[in-house]
């Protein structure tokens, strides 16, 4: 069995082709590379039949009746970042499909800001990843959210300056992600809330601009305001950092059924819009469809150690027909540590979980499920980083185990997993570690063996 552990960064790079992303949108667009999430593999009933689905619209259903939707938090009619010191640097692409790369990390400064500055490298998150997608052959937040919760990075722009056409090997990050939320598509209050609380939201738009200097029928160059009514899919990636609510439909080309607008930063300079930024009007098609916030920034000591095998990330589901399951992972310690974390995704809004963790023992019949070492709901989707009650001691070679009970509302599947996408050209190592699933957390079966797939399950040590 091998391992995957590190001190700050994996160490490891596994390849995986273009294909992997089942709908590319909008390739056509020089500069503004988007793709479209990957497909689902999905375990039915006891047969454990693999069949394909289009990828999880799940992600953005509505949270259940019984979930919290308001939070009481009173949001004001306009707000923007650029007014209170919170808006990161303006950046420019150039002709390279890297605005994926560039909201997401744009974004995460935002969180980061006020009180502390940075300017991340969009060259480092779009060469060194996982992925064996070119600079030019576009991307989109699943690689974002790969790269960052696989400790790759994020390293410093003048560690890893863009655009010159190398990147070092060896750069630790400067910062750990924990915590990625995807919000529900088109809860504009839920979108406010996040950027009003925590930082800017990542989203996308269909667009046929491609740089500062170019038209398009849907933008109104003299107000920076972009309205799009029509069906084609997003095709780059913004980053939301504010809005107005009394923002003048007549200052769109094509006048939308009201007023409205987020004030969205862009990654075509400062030359483009308003030094950089510009309007969204609320009914534009794309516009809060998909939306990333990356809520969880630690320092790189805060965890010393993670464990994992999913370095591609959440590729696709697995399930047993039902809303829950049971899923672990088994890792061998490579030093005299604490198991103080465990990280795994909430496929859909509103899932609930238990976590239970064990050592010395060899095999996933032997967990002991009655007593969890945490548990509680997530109110979004995304991943989370789930600290223990009680740390686990570990020997160093020792074996040890994380499970986790998951119960997503209206899922079938919702397990995320890694796994080799049909006609993808990917190359998801299976051999780097061992994972089981469950349907009653009595009878589990190998991940890797019946399924072809990696478990989306790390687990964080420390000294």
């Amino acid at each position: 069995m091998k391992v995957r552990s590190s001190r700050g960064r994996t160490g490891i790079k596994k390849r995986i082709a273009a294909g992997i992303l089942a709908a590319a949108a909008g390739l056509t667009v020089p500069g503004c590379r988007h793709r479209e999430n990957m497909g689902e593999i999905i375990v039915s009933g006891e047969r454990e039949e693999l069949s394909q689905e289009e990828p999880s619209r799940e992600t953005q259903e509505a949270v259940p009746e019984t979930a919290e939707k308001e939070s009481g938090i009173s949001i004001p009619e306009y707000f923007d970042y650029r007014e209170i010191g919170r808006m990161p640097a303006v950046e420019d692409q150039g002709e390279l499909g890297t605005c994926w790369a560039f909201a997401s990390l744009m974004a995460m400064e935002s969180t980061l800001l006020p009180k502390e500055q940075w300017n991340f490298s969009e060259d480092h998150m779009s060469r060194q990843n996982s992925f064996s997608l070119k600079q030019e052959e576009g991307g989109q937040y699943a690689m974002s959210m790969a790269y960052l919760l696989a400790w790759q990075g994020p390293v410093t722009e003048a560690e890893d300056p863009y655009g010159d056409g190398q990147s070092p090997e060896g750069l630790l990050p400067s910062k750990h992600v924990q915590e990625i939320r995807i919000l529900e598509p088109k809860d504009y209050q839920r979108i406010k809330e996040a950027i009003y609380q925590t930082g800017g939201v990542q989203s996308s738009l269909f667009t046929r601009l491609q740089n500062s200097a170019s038209q398009d029928r849907y933008y109104n160059q003299e107000t920076a305001g972009y309205y799009y009514p029509g069906e084609e899919k997003p095709n780059h990636n913004v980053v939301i950092i504010g809005w107005d609510d009394h923002y003048p439909k007549e200052n769109f080309n094509q006048q939308p059924e009201g007023d409205g607008a987020f004030i969205c930063l862009n990654s075509w300079g400062p030359n483009f819009g308003q030094e950089g930024c510009f309007y969204v009007s609320y009914y534009d098609t794309n516009i809060g469809d998909i939306n990333v916030l990356y809520s969880g920034i630690t320092e790189p000591d805060y965890y010393t150690g993670i464990y994992q095998t999913d370095l591609c990330g959440w590729i696709g589901q697995v399930g047993y027909g039902t809303e829950e399951a049971y899923f672990a992972n088994t890792y061998q310690a490579e030093r005299g540590e604490r198991l103080k974390a465990v990280g795994f995704y909430a496929t859909m809004p509103g899932t609930s979980y238990q976590v239970y963790a064990s050592a010395g023992i060899s095999s996933p019949d032997e967990l002991e499920l009655d007593e969890p070492l945490a548990e509680g709901t997530f109110r979004d989707a995304g991943f989370y980083t789930v600290e223990l009650r009680k740390q686990l001691s570990l020997k160093p070679g020792e074996q040890f185990w994380v499970a986790v009970k998951i119960k997503t509302p209206k899922a079938v599947h919702p397990v995320a997993i890694e796994y080799q996408a049909p006609d993808s050209g990917a190359d998801i190592d299976l051999s780097d570690g061992e994972g089981y699933l469950s349907a009653d957390g009595q009878q589990w079966v190998s991940a890797e063996r019946s399924q072809g797939c990696n478990l989306c399950l790390k687990a964080y040590t420390g000294p």
